[in-house]
């Protein structure tokens, strides 16, 4: 896993005062690092780079200078060069008879957008609006300086942002990069070495990206074994028998050694999952929530979730019940899986905030951090395109997540997967971090077409992985 910051600004700094390197070093750097992504087409090739008014500009008017003679460069400057290394890069530049434009007329194969960076904290004008609403209908290849611009420092979009194929982010990964609503814009990720290894620029960070190398699949080592070895998952069943089913058939997948279907009705089950109406009394891990309904009184609850030591999973209808806040104030060993809508309720009933469902994905850092502060023992994971995996000051983002995952019942999935891994004996944070992985994973496999996955597909996946 990568490191993540709000910021990288004081890590610029570190360079200047500690490594003696100077803004132009790292310029260079940055430059060069874009030099790479163009020279990876044909010589010869039309190149546009938009640059804005401050460093973020510099950068990409510096790449002017370092490709010109390679390819046929021209840089438009809406704003004009403002900041000192704006001016000087430019001045560089203009020795090598870089062509400055004043508006696009032609195609270009390659788009540089420098116009703003990551630490953007303005909302755009009409007029860039319409530059980047131009750059993004043309059909060039699109490479985004330190991030698109529109996207804001928390990683939010007032108006548009630029549509890039890559980002070549500065020095280090940012959390702006990272939300839900960027994940449309920013394309790949790729950061660029500024003059010093991330061992010396980056410090240290509480937020992590997860990489498919951290996946740990529960794949069984020890051969002199029985069913007791491996776990018992208690998955309670509600008005909405499938989504309990799913979830079952998930947990029975991902290596849980027995799953028992708590339910208050016979119907059809799977052969291998069992049923009782009342929790075993050696189940070890119990998933609770989907498809719940008001099927259980408050006694009843109390009893799966309250009355035993076990660890739980809790997914969708208990955020919207009262009997979460004495479960958050009375359990420890949690993982909660919401959906933003699921989270905005969860944030009211715990006197957090009254949000709207905007505002929770403007905020989605913010509130899981709050949320984790006030109940450090619980695990907390967030879903969404990018999913948050939160526990007391620490968080991990799961870049993975696939537009193929839009489908009722893969919610269901994921709770089945990390109550596998509970039953399996492992942590809460480590089994969200690898159900998560896993679920994510598998919908990648998936090479049909992504309107089609259904939730016995990602199981399937689950299997292969």
């Amino acid at each position: 896993m990568k490191r993540v910051f709000k910021e990288v600004g004081s890590l610029d700094r570190k360079c200047y005062e500690e490594f003696d390197l100077t803004e132009d070093i790292l310029m260079e750097h940055a430059a060069e690092a874009l030099k790479r992504e163009i020279e990876r087409f044909e010589k010869g090739k039309n190149v546009l780079i938009v640059c804005g008014p401050g460093n973020n500009g510099a950068d990409g008017i510096t790449l002017s200078r370092m490709i010109k003679g390679d390819f046929n460069v021209e840089i438009l400057l809406p704003y004009g060069a403002k900041s000192k290394m704006a001016k000087l890069q430019l001045q560089r530049a203009r020795k090598l008879n870089v062509k400055e434009i004043e508006k696009i007329d032609k195609e270009y194969d390659i788009i540089v957008d420098a116009i703003f960076g990551s630490g953007m904290n303005r909302e755009l004008d009409d007029e860039i609006v319409s530059l980047i609403d131009k750059l993004n209908s043309m059909k060039a290849y699109k490479i985004a300086c330190d991030i698109p611009s529109g996207i804001d420092f928390k990683g939010n979009i007032s108006k548009n942002a630029f549509i890039a194929d890559i980002t070549v982010t500065m020095g280090a990964l940012k959390e702006s990069l990272f939300t839900d609503l960027a994940k449309d814009f920013v394309g790949e990720i790729k950061v660029a070495n500024l003059g010093v290894s991330s061992a010396f620029y980056e410090g240290e960070s509480s937020t992590f990206l997860l990489e498919k190398e951290d996946l740990n699949l529960p794949v069984r080592e020890k051969k002199n074994t029985h069913k007791g070895d491996f776990g018992h998952l208690a998955v309670i069943c509600g008005k909405k028998h499938g989504a309990s089913i799913i979830a079952s058939k998930a947990a029975f997948s991902f290596g849980s050694g027995l799953v028992t279907l708590v339910c208050n009705e016979i119907f059809d089950i799977p052969y291998e999952i069992m049923s009782s109406s009342h929790l075993p009394s050696k189940c070890n891990a119990v998933c609770i929530g989907m498809g719940l309904g008001y099927q259980y009184d408050d006694e009843l609850l109390h009893d799966f979730v309250l009355n035993h030591p076990h660890p739980v999973i809790i997914d969708a209808d208990i955020f919207h019940n009262e009997f979460i806040k004495e479960i958050l104030q009375k359990k420890r060993n949690l993982v909660l899986t919401p959906h933003p809508k699921e989270f905005a309720s969860l944030l009211e009933i715990t006197g957090i905030a009254k949000l709207s469902l905007k505002e929770i994905q403007e905020n989605r850092f913010s509130l899981v951090r709050e949320f984790c502060g006030k109940y450090q023992d619980v695990v907390l994971l967030l879903k969404g395109a990018n999913t948050l995996i939160g526990q007391n000051e620490k968080i991990f983002i799961n870049p993975y997540g696939s537009n193929a995952l839009s489908k009722g019942g893969s919610g269901d999935v994921l709770s089945g997967l990390i109550g596998a891994l509970l039953a399996q004996k492992r942590e809460p944070l480590n089994a969200a971090i690898n159900a998560s992985l896993a679920h994510s994973l598998s919908s990648l496999k998936f090479n049909k077409n992504n309107y089609s996955l259904t939730p016995f597909d990602l199981i399937e996946g689950i299997k292969c992985l």
